[in-house]
């Protein structure tokens, strides 16, 4: 089950406005999912913008690691992506 926010563009402006909390991300392209992940997020979304290919994401700020990691992992499973 994806999250129910918005998708934003993945850029520098997005990643800026990322709050430095832990939370769960899914990082998309056209809409479609393409990998869900927790950490701080704006952490985060550095890396994926640097790194990645995806062009959207939406996130959930969490308030623990346990419990974003929690979230990824049921987000996952969900998704079909583990």
């Amino acid at each position: 089950m994806p999250l129910s926010k918005r998708w934003r563009s993945l850029d520098r402006g997005t990643v800026g406005r990322a709050p430095e909390r832990w939370g769960l991300y899914e990082l998309g392209s056209d809409g479609e999912v393409l990998a869900v992940d927790s950490g701080v997020l704006r952490d985060e979304l550095k890396t994926a913008l640097a790194y990645g290919d995806a062009e959207q994401v939406r996130w959930e700020a969490c308030q623990s690691r346990e419990r974003a990691e929690e979230l990824a992992r049921e987000h996952r499973e969900r998704a079909g992506l583990d």
